[in-house]
């Protein structure tokens, strides 16, 4: 199995590259970075938004793992996940976006989003709103095969990999100590488990580690 990681260079997505290269997975980073930082054996420099339908032909899986922080950027969350799907249109090829937990559904009617509550930390809701408003858009989308992957609410980086998560769907779900909470690496586990069985095309799934 052929797979692209964009954005290779960041922290989710190098993860990503890693548990997907151990799996014995061909793995393309794509990065505007001239440094190749995610381990990846095959390196391609270039932006997101200069990517060609020829540049992601004979991939299987495309991972969209691009992410800003900076407030004038959000937008760039909907713009570059839109391009992917435009040149990946009417192909086979999937799409698996690693999204946000800040649109994650905080009751069973699927009306109020976990951004939107009064625990949610100020300052990440102009960042979470952007990311629901990247699902908003991709869920619009019958023309591709696409998976919108959220972590749990605390998405850390610096938690070691167990090798277990909890799969989960459009609600915030909580393990068994009542946390959502979620390494990088076993969010990796499970990006790369959706990579090679396929369940979820056209869905919103969540993670959260046990």
């Amino acid at each position: 199995m052929k797979i692209a990681v964009i954005a290779s260079n960041g922290k989710a997505s190098t993860e990503i590259v890693k548990e997907a290269q151990n799996r014995g997975l061909e793995v393309t980073g794509i990065s505007r970075g001239s440094v190749n930082k995610s381990g990846a054996k095959t390196y391609i420099q270039k932006d997101i938004l200069d990517l060609t339908k020829e540049d992601l032909a004979g991939f299987d899986v495309v991972v969209d793992g691009f992410g800003v922080f900076n407030p004038e950027e959000l937008p760039l969350h909907v713009k570059t996940s839109q391009h992917l799907a435009d040149i990946l249109s009417g192909s086979d090829t999937r799409l698996l976006i690693v999204g946000g937990a800040g649109s994650l559904y905080v009751n069973p009617e699927h009306t109020v989003q976990l951004k939107d509550t009064p625990e949610f930390p100020e300052e990440f809701v102009t960042l979470a709103t952007a990311q629901a408003d990247e699902l908003a858009e991709i869920r619009k989308r019958n023309d591709i095969k696409w998976t919108f992957v959220s972590p749990a609410a605390d998405f850390d980086p610096e938690l070691p990999r167990s090798g277990k998560y909890i799969l989960a769907g459009e609600e915030l779900t909580l393990n068994s100590k009542g946390e959502s909470v979620i390494s990088y690496a076993d969010y990796a586990i499970a990006m790369v488990d959706e990579i090679e069985k396929g369940n979820h095309i056209q869905q919103r799934i969540s993670v959260v580690g046990e």
